[in-house]
C-alpha cells in the first residue's frame, strides 16, 4: 500500500459547487451502511443489502464479508457509515469490529475509503443533524429519523429504496453521493446547508482516488 492512498492529513477541501455531474464519470463508488444484521448498499442508481441470517456472531461475520466483497471487488472508491459514539449498546462491540474488518478488506484490495459519521450523513441529506417533526416540533428519532432521510433520497435523486432494508439502502445511498459529490460528480443540486457535512469528512488524497 502506498503511503498517499490513505493521506489522510493531507486531504483537499471539498468540492464547493454542486452542479449536473458529467455523464462520462469513469469511477465506481460505493456507499456501504455496515451492520451485523443488515449492511445498506449503493451505488449511482441502485441499492441493495446483505443480510445476515447466521446463528453465531463469526457466521454472520463472513456472511457479511462475503456479501460486501461482491459489491465492492471492482470499486475504485468507497464511502463507509462511521460509528455514532454516543450510542452505547452490547452490539457495539462486534459492530466495531465489523466494520474495521471492511476497512481492512478495502485496504488488502488497494481500493481508496472514507468514514462518514451519521450526523454528515444526515446533514448532507436533509440539511441538519437534528431535523424535528413539524407537527410537535421534537427532535426526530429512530424509525422517523430515518424515514425522512429516506425521503429525502427519493426526492433529491428519485431512488426510492422498499422492503425491510430501506433505510440502510437509503443510508448507503446518501454516503456514495457524497463520495461522488466529493470527487467533483455530484449527482444532484443541494443547498449550502447539505453541502457543509462534506466539510467535516476526512478525505482521502483525491488524486489517489481519481488517479485508478
Amino acid at each position: 500500500m502506498t503511503a498517499p492512498l490513505f493521506d489522510l492529513d493531507q486531504a483537499p477541501a471539498a468540492t464547493t459547487a454542486a452542479g449536473p455531474r458529467p455523464h462520462n464519470q469513469p469511477l465506481k463508488v460505493i456507499g456501504l451502511d455496515v451492520a451485523m444484521g443488515t449492511t445498506g448498499i449503493a451505488g449511482e442508481g441502485w441499492t441493495d443489502h446483505v443480510k445476515a441470517r447466521g446463528q453465531s456472531q463469526h457466521s454472520r461475520f463472513e456472511q457479511q464479508l462475503t456479501g460486501i466483497a461482491d459489491h465492492i471487488r471492482h470499486a475504485d472508491f468507497v464511502v463507509i457509515e462511521g460509528p455514532a459514539f454516543s450510542k452505547n449498546n452490547t452490539g457495539a462491540d462486534a459492530l466495531s469490529a465489523m466494520r474495521w474488518m471492511v476497512r481492512h478488506d478495502l485496504w488488502k484490495r488497494r481500493i481508496p475509503y472514507a468514514v462518514v459519521n451519521p450526523d454528515h450523513r444526515i446533514i448532507y441529506a436533509v440539511g441538519t443533524a437534528a431535523p424535528k417533526d413539524p407537527a410537535t416540533g421534537l427532535r426526530l428519532k429512530g424509525d422517523p429519523l430515518k424515514a425522512v432521510v429516506r425521503q429525502a433520497v427519493a426526492e433529491t435523486y428519485g431512488i426510492h429504496t422498499e422492503g425491510s432494508a430501506k433505510y440502510d439502502e437509503a443510508d448507503a445511498y446518501v454516503l456514495m453521493a457524497m463520495g461522488l459529490h466529493w470527487l467533483g460528480w455530484p449527482l444532484a443540486v443541494v443547498g449550502d446547508d447539505r453541502r457543509r457535512a462534506l466539510d467535516s469528512v476526512r478525505w482521502p488524497n483525491r488524486e489517489a482516488v481519481t488517479a485508478r
